[in-house]
This record gives structure tokens, sequence and C-alpha cells, in this order.
């Protein structure tokens, strides 16, 4: 009978707070070789898990404590006869509300004027009313559909399983993608990057939008073709673009978006590990209780789709 109580952190994992989550849960912390689950926390080591998953068969429960999970999705496909769950919408609302401080920076036209040594012209347009249209169907897009509530936006979800979302005045599937971005104001990028979403935004895209239109991307930098972008800003196609993830990512200095003044960059801020520490903790204690309980857990992870 497995010891659904019994759960190992690697070496890295062990940090106090990520321990008292798993202890809060109700679960006890032991080695990897008595261990029914697992919490991993190295972002840049699939291989070690899985290898460690090869020599310990015997874990059933596999938690990453990241909503992205592009660099395990292989070892999740090989293993997928396992629990594997990650931090789904655990850093919804962080991230959301980032991605509402970009869009109005954007369309305010904070960002030349944050630089402005003189007085200049008056530039900026409204959120209040706008063309929304937001890629992606999953936490974030939940929060930030509340957060867009008091500006009467016209919303369009575009998700893989359409379905109504509180918030939105319509959600369509990914077939409709071109509709939904054809004179958009603002398009907010809040979705998985798996092989059929990289590269979902370029240049024949990010022309449909309107002139002045606005793209925010709050999720992954593959998800627009940097050197399109940089056209499009380049030849004055779109209002701009506030990238909190770009592709390559660090941005290297020197690049050309540097120095595009429509362009606002924010170095992967829109959750910190100041945000995510309380956010990660609940979300671990919650799974290993449910766990215990033999309740549904959160966050699962769908190998098929890739997250």
């Amino acid at each position: 009978m497995p010891d659904r109580s019994a759960i190992a952190l690697p070496p890295e994992g062990r940090r106090s707070w990520l321990a008292d989550a798993v202890r809060d849960g109700g679960a006890r912390i032991v080695p990897v070789r008595k261990a029914d689950g697992l919490v991993w926390t190295d972002p840049n080591d699939p291989d070690g898990l899985a290898s460690l998953l090869d020599a310990n068969p015997q874990i059933d429960w596999i938690q990453l404590p990241w909503a992205g999970i592009e660099p395990y999705v292989h070892i999740i496909t090989a293993h997928a006869e396992r629990t594997w769950t990650c931090a789904k919408g655990v850093y919804a609302e962080p991230v959301a509300e980032h991605a509402l401080a970009l869009a109005l920076a954007g369309l305010r036209h904070l960002g030349p004027f944050a630089g402005a040594r003189g007085w200049g012209r008056q530039a900026g347009t409204n959120l209040l009313g706008a063309r929304v249209t937001i890629l992606g169907g999953g936490g974030i897009t939940e929060s930030l559909l509340r957060l867009l509530g008091p500006f009467a936006c016209d919303v369009t979800v575009v998700r893989r399983i359409p379905a109504p979302m509180p918030g939105a005045n319509r959600v369509v599937g990914e077939s409709d993608i071109d509709d939904a971005l054809r004179g958009a104001q603002l398009v907010v990028l809040a979705l998985a990057l798996t092989p059929a979403t990289t590269g979902v935004l370029d240049r024949r895209r990010l022309e449909l939008l309107d002139p002045a239109g606005w793209v925010v991307n709050v999720a992954r930098g593959g998800h627009i073709v940097t050197d399109d972008l940089v056209a499009v800003l380049a030849a004055g196609r779109i209002g701009g673009a506030a990238l909190d993830v770009t592709d390559p990512e660090p941005l290297p200095d020197g690049h050309p978006l540097w120095a595009e003044a429509r362009c606002i960059i924010t170095p992967h801020t829109g959750n910190t590990p100041e945000m995510a520490v309380p956010l990660l903790r609940a979300r671990v204690r919650e799974n290993v209780r449910r766990r215990l309980a033999d309740e549904p857990l959160l966050g699962p992870v769908d190998p098929e789709a890739g997250y």
C-alpha cells in the first residue's frame, strides 16, 4: 500500500518554507528511496528528474513549482502513468496585475514620458471601452477579466476549448484567432507555450491589430516572432509592445527592442520570488492535504496538451 504521507524534497528544494508546507499539509519528509511523492524545484535539470524517476519507480506523484513546464514536457510524457501537478493558476493574480499595468503604461504612453527630459507632445489612448483580445483561457485570463471589468472593454478570449468565461464578451476557438486580432486595440498573451502556440504572433498577425494597438506578453517570449515584432514596430504598424518575457531571454544588450521607444520591457517580473513564495507554499500545502484526503489535486498536468 503506497504511503502518501511520504514526500521527498531533493536537496535544492529543501528550503524551510517548502518543508513547512509539506508538513503543514500533513505529510512527512523522507529520503527519495522511501517517498511516494516528490516536490521538484530545479528549473534547469530535467535529466536529473528523469534519472531520479527511473531509479525510484515507487514515486507516484510529482509536484512542479511552475505554471510553464516546457523544459519538462518530454519527461512528463515519458512518465505519463504517474500523477503530475504544476503551479497552474498559482501566480495568476500577480501576473494579471502586471499585464494590466503594462497595458495602461503602453496605451497611456508612459514609457516615453518616463524617460523624457522635456515637456513634449500629448499622446495616449484609453483602455476604457477598448477592444481587447486575450490569447489563452487559464487562470491569468480569469484574473485579468475581473481586473478589466471597471474598464467596460469589449473582450474576446481565444482558447483551445471555447467555453464561456465571466467577464468576456465572447470566447472563440483557435481557428478564429485572425478575426479576434483584427482591429484589436490591446492584445494580451496569457497562454501556455506549446508547438502549436510558438510564434503565434508573426508579422502577418501583428499587422491585423489596430494601428494604435498594443501587445502585452506575460506568457512566454516564444509566442512572438521577435524579428517580426521589431520590423512591425519600426514600420509604425502597431502602437507598441509591452513585454515581460522575450525571445531570447534575457534580451541581449544592444538588441533593437531596447532602443525602441514604443517597447516597454520588464525582466520577467510579473511574478517575483517575493510574490511567489507564499502562493507556492499554499499550493504545495493544499495539494499534500488533498492527496492524503484522496481529493482531486490542483493544477493537474495534461501530458498530451503539454501544460
